[in-house]
């Protein structure tokens, strides 16, 4: 007999929800630093909050230069363009990550070639890196790139994997799209490679409702990514253009958006922190489940926090038990090398980002998050949690 779709349960994932993962978090500051730009009549793209917010992004990761654009995946295919990634080229780079990393590699005319991750961390291992870049080597492909993530807001084994990358010449830009704010061995997240990108989407740490940034030491190529994000425009009276160039630079409204949350960024990370100790405490003591990265995350930005459970089956209880309170999850990233669109391409796996997306789920973690929301959070978890081990 047919199923009549008017009445069938919304799957999970589509459900209303009214405690989000990751709202913007956006106050008086905000509203009063958008009121001022669009005072000052710089309402076009470029301005003097655009110059403002470059400078004090690229002072916060340590960096020379900044370029404000409209999105970190702008921010990674103008990088990628910097250090030569083209045509006939290979870029390494994790498998388990949102696919903007790896269009950002096509958009250039490159391959991407998918890494597995380190279980614990989510990040690009560095042994299977190494694994990869030999293997392309033996075979005659030119690797023009590695490209790691910072997957949820915590900073990869970036030394090692930049031992790795130098042992074969290749350079490395960063995705730090996830994770500003965060620091390894005392180095802020974006110091990292030659150059590496931000993002400010409306769910990431900070947000200018959408934008990002590429940060870097080198003068050339900061310079060469803001005439091509500009259209390519040559600095004369008429519009003259000698290269192909993209529209991919951030308003002078959103920029000023930027800077009110740049200025808020450590009490949100502090915020998303204390969410992330109360998953913790409330797991303490039971098999069945974990923080995912709590093992050791005193550097991490918290920008995402999940859970990871022993049995692949309890993910659907407690993601079902969350959306009949219209409390929004989500799995952990599907794996690149298991999305259709990239299905073909190469990869070094062993089953790590499998696992992960299997027995992953993510948790309403925003800075934003009232106390009734978290506490109503907590309450629907718990109980989750209890019909997972049986305990209700």
């Amino acid at each position: 007999m047919p199923v009549d779709v008017r009445h069938a349960p919304a799957p999970a994932c589509l459900r209303p929800v009214s405690v989000p993962l990751s709202a913007p978090d956006i106050g008086e500051a905000e509203n009063a630093a958008v009121a001022r730009a669009l005072r000052s009549g710089w309402v076009a793209p470029l301005g003097p909050e655009v110059d403002a917010f470059e400078a004090q992004i690229a002072a916060r990761t340590g960096r020379a230069h900044g370029v404000a654009l409209s999105s970190g995946t702008a921010a990674l295919h103008l990088g990628l363009l910097g250090i030569g990634v083209g045509q006939g080229t290979v870029v390494v780079t994790s498998t388990f990550t949102f696919a903007a990393t790896a269009n950002a590699v096509t958009y250039t005319g490159a391959e991407p070639w998918f890494v597995d991750c380190c279980p614990a961390t989510g990040n690009l291992c560095p042994e299977l890196l190494e694994e990869s870049l030999a293997q392309l080597a033996a075979a005659g492909r030119r690797v023009s790139a590695v490209l790691p993530v910072d997957i949820y807001g915590k900073v990869a084994d970036l030394r090692r994997i930049g031992e790795v990358a130098d042992r074969y010449g290749v350079p490395v830009l960063c995705d730090s799209a996830e994770s500003l704010g965060a620091r390894l061995d005392g180095r802020a997240a974006g110091s990292f490679g030659a150059a590496a990108a931000i993002s400010f989407n409306g769910n990431k740490i900070m947000t200018t409702s959408g934008g990002g940034m590429l940060v870097t030491d080198d003068e050339r190529l900061a310079t060469t990514a803001r005439r091509v994000a500009s259209q390519a425009r040559q600095p004369v009276r008429h519009y003259e253009h000698t290269e192909i160039g993209f529209n991919y630079r951030l308003s002078n409204v959103l920029a000023a958006l930027g800077r009110a949350q740049l200025a808020r960024l450590d009490d949100m990370m502090a915020r998303r922190r204390e969410i992330r100790d109360d998953y913790r405490r409330l797991t303490a003591g039971r098999d069945s489940v974990a923080v995912f990265q709590g093992a050791d995350d005193r550097d991490d930005n918290c920008w995402l926090s999940s859970l990871l459970f022993a049995d692949p089956a309890a993910v659907r209880i407690v993601t079902d038990r969350l959306a009949e309170a219209a409390i929004e999850t989500r799995p952990l990233w599907k794996p690149l090398h298991r999305q259709p669109v990239f299905a073909d391409l190469g990869r070094t796996v062993t089953g790590s980002a499998d696992d992960l997306f299997a027995r992953g789920l993510t948790l309403p973690s925003g800075s934003g998050l009232g106390a009734d929301d978290r506490a109503r959070v907590l309450d629907v978890l718990t109980r989750a949690l209890d019909e997972v081990d049986g305990r209700a």
